[in-house]
């Protein structure tokens, strides 16, 4: 290839990278980035990391921190009823029947954060899910409730209740990172339940989908679909990040929300279920040297006023484009970033003091802070998912009802005189009987090898069989005209 060639061939790959970022998220964004999409490259395994203190070299041994953190990661299987999927679910697999009301399913990774059932994972592995279950390291399925969202940033905190003491992984500081530094990320890849993947923090910081939130930590170990949600650690065990997206057309290109951003959040979501952030209204932009020069600014550092937005706190406040807000507070500011992480860490309603520079002239301006937005078609799909996650509990913690076999329903049915038990009326369509091929008209003989002749015998019977573990149930099939057995993993009715 001549030299006018290999430039453009080069040129057109460089084109390319930049277009191909796709996002996994289900705000807005530029279709570049897509959560957990694409399977990137796996990196070189480490060998050593300098220690910080001494510069010596220490060993990296990612096989001991995985068996450290293993236990506390888990698998979150997100089902929706019907065809219609939720938005934030990437990949379905269709149930294997004729039935229309086959429910689809998603699935994601998160990791346990308490001892008493509370799991972090990303907000879009559960967006409009009907149902939510939880599998644990050892093998126990359970029933996860929605504790709180905050699709601002991409987190849900999920509740499991009934599991005992869980293992709990322990937190870091994403704030000592450093480019460079090793990390692994453990998650349910392609539905390989806990894949370990090793690489290094490429850049920290970067910037996606909300120019006013994101600080995402860029990292070169390989994340897939199903890594959603999944711990990033540090070569020490300790989380620092949340995997949550990844580029679609270039290896080796991750992305994992900073631990710290999502643990300043997390009383919010435990005591109100949502996330408030205090809110200016303003778009600020970084100063940098040529646009300095080009509007001769007369400082060098804050936060440039781009724009206000109208009827906002920002604009009664009497802010204006171009501004320069040097100072929050007690802070002063040296970029834009000061001032979000200032602003939206402030509860709404709060009285702020800027310092601001217009021209050669500076001001001082009082403000009271409103609340950020959160997307209205966020918080009605949380309103919908609750109502159909709280329909689907009156059908118990095997997903589906049952009624008394009298003699005309058997007549109709053309079941047997011999065949005596409850027969099956209703089966929720992402529970875990719908899961295990349950269907109404069926006729259920034994629970763990419980007679099940009325219905608060099965109640009964149902209601000795632990959260996350199995009821081996004995079916009569009327079309089949067979007996057989069927396992069902309890959801324990949370």
């Amino acid at each position: 290839m001549n030299r006018a060639g290999w430039l453009v061939a080069t040129l057109t790959g460089t084109v390319g990278f930049l277009l191909g970022l796709v996002a996994l998220r289900t705000d807005p964004a530029p279709r570049a980035i897509a959560s957990a999409r694409m399977t990137a490259a796996q990196p070189l395994m480490p060998v050593v990391e300098t220690g910080r203190a001494t510069g010596t070299a220490v060993a990296v041994d990612f096989a001991a921190v995985a068996a450290r953190v293993n236990a506390a990661v888990v698998n979150v299987d997100a089902a929706v009823r019907g065809a219609a999927g939720a938005r934030g679910v990437q990949a379905w697999r269709r149930d294997l029947s004729d039935d229309g009301a086959a429910p689809r399913e998603g699935k994601g990774s998160g990791f346990i954060i308490d001892a008493t059932g509370y799991i972090l994972t990303n907000f879009h592995v559960v967006d409009g899910a009907d149902r939510l279950t939880v599998t644990l390291g050892d093998g126990r399925a359970f029933r996860a409730e929605i504790a709180g969202i905050d699709p601002a940033l991409d987190v849900a905190l999920l509740k499991i209740a009934g599991s005992g003491a869980l293992p709990v992984a322990v937190m870091g500081d994403s704030q000592q990172l450093r480019a460079g530094q090793w990390v692994c990320a453990i998650g349910n890849p392609l539905g390989y339940v806990h894949s370990v993947t090793v690489g290094v923090v490429s850049f920290l910081g970067r910037k996606l989908f909300d120019q006013t939130l994101d600080a995402y930590i860029q990292t070169d170990a390989a994340i897939s679909l199903g890594n959603s949600g999944g711990p990033l650690i540090d070569a020490e065990g300790r989380v620092i990040g949340m995997t949550t997206a990844v580029s679609s057309q270039a290896a080796n290109i991750g992305f994992a929300i900073p631990i710290n951003q999502v643990l300043a959040i997390l009383p919010q979501l435990r005591e109100r279920g949502r996330v408030s952030r205090g809110f200016l209204g303003v778009g600020l932009t970084p100063i940098t040297a040529p646009i300095e020069r080009a509007l001769g600014l007369s400082v060098g550092r804050g936060a440039l006023v781009q724009d206000v937005t109208a009827d906002s706190a920002a604009e009664r406040a009497g802010l204006r484009p171009y501004d320069i807000i040097t100072g929050v507070d007690d802070l002063d500011v040296h970029s834009d970033d000061d001032v979000i992480r200032y602003v939206t860490a402030r509860a709404p309603g709060t009285i702020t003091h800027l310092r601001i520079q217009r021209g050669s002239e500076r001001h001082a301006l009082q403000v009271k802070l409103t609340e950020r937005p959160i997307p209205a078609s966020a918080a009605g799909r949380l309103r919908s998912t609750d109502a159909r996650q709280a329909a689907a509990r009156e059908q118990g913690p095997l997903g589906l009802t049952v009624r008394e076999l009298d003699a005309s329903s058997a007549l109709r049915r053309a079941i047997p005189e011999t065949v005596q038990g409850v027969v099956v009326v209703g089966v929720d369509a992402a529970g875990p009987a719908r899961l295990a091929r349950l269907r109404p008209g069926q006729v259920v003989l034994e629970v763990n090898r419980l007679p099940t002749l009325t219905v608060a015998a099965f109640q009964a019977a149902v209601a000795r069989v632990k959260p996350g573990e199995t009821a081996a149930m004995r079916i009569y099939d009327p079309i089949t005209d067979q007996r057989i057995l069927v396992a069902i993993v309890s959801d324990g009715g949370t």
